[in-house]
């Protein structure tokens, strides 16, 4: 329920967005909240994210389902027994954000155009591995809310496609018309067949460039992510759009049976082509 109440938008900078919930527990003298107070048992006090776990993971599992303080992205050892180690692959010359929280709550540290790792105040060190992408232009970036509640970057490096698709209605138009004093004539430049309620939705096809193994749960969240936007260039200049993963399914890939990780994922503009807004 609480969830109904948590509006996500994109955050420029990528301070996870979260909703406070009080619970009282109290009873009463008889069923359903009716009748008298006996007792208020408890208030609780939580911080709502726009998080999920799995089914593995049990009954409500707590963001971000490690020890604190901890970057709110995936780590690339998960496992109890390993101190967690964090890695991002990131175009050359690019900065960027990441989620984080500690025990005074979220926010997120940036990283510059050449650093190759950043170190929280609480000592968690974030590993930034770089890409070189120039073959086929600088990269394309997505941006999705993680299974964490948290905007991450996800980038391909790799070829990238951009497809527009048409919609319209038609109706047979009657054009013969009757002059004073003539037969019934038509013009011939003017369509029988009319067109209207034309609507264009673009696509783009983006292939990830080589990932290591660890990083399939980055393609697994994107996947599951219900808030995905592109940086785009429009006018020279980036923009932020939303887009949704076309993709119903991707197969993992694994060292052993792929040799190198890739992904191809398709996205569509998440509005129309052309505006009609209200």
């Amino acid at each position: 329920m609480a969830r109904d109440y948590l509006e996500i938008e994109y955050q420029s900078n990528y301070v996870p967005q979260t909703i406070d919930i009080e619970t009282d527990i109290t009873t009463y003298t008889l069923k359903d909240a009716q009748g008298t107070i006996v007792q208020t048992l408890a208030t609780i006090d939580d911080v709502g994210f726009e998080a999920y776990g799995t089914f593995l993971e049990n009954v409500n599992p707590v963001v971000p389902f490690r020890s604190l303080p901890t970057y709110l992205i995936p780590e690339q050892n998960p496992s109890p027994l390993l101190t967690p180690t964090f890695e991002i692959l990131v175009p050359e010359n690019e900065g960027g954000k990441v989620p984080y929280i500690n025990a005074s709550g979220v926010s997120s540290l940036s990283y510059t155009s050449s650093a190759t790792s950043i170190l929280s105040g609480d000592g968690v060190i974030l590993r930034i591995k770089r890409a070189n992408c120039s073959k086929y232009g600088d990269g394309l970036k997505i941006i999705y809310i993680n299974k964490y509640g948290a905007q991450q970057d996800l980038w391909f490096f790799l070829k990238n496609s951009k497809q527009i698709a048409r919609t319209n209605e038609g109706y047979k138009s009657n054009i013969i018309t009757y002059p004073s004093n003539s037969g019934a004539i038509y013009n011939q430049k003017n369509a029988a067949n009319k067109v209207f309620n034309t609507q264009g939705k673009q696509t783009h096809s983006l292939s990830s460039g080589y990932y290591p193994e660890a990083s399939n749960q980055l393609f697994e969240e994107l996947l599951l992510s219900e808030h995905v936007w592109l940086e785009v260039f429009y006018r020279g200049k980036p923009a932020i759009v939303p887009v949704k993963v076309i993709n119903s399914s991707i197969q993992f890939k694994t060292q052993i049976n792929d040799r190198l990780i890739q992904y191809t994922m398709e996205f569509e503009e998440a509005f129309d082509y052309i505006n009609n807004i209200r």
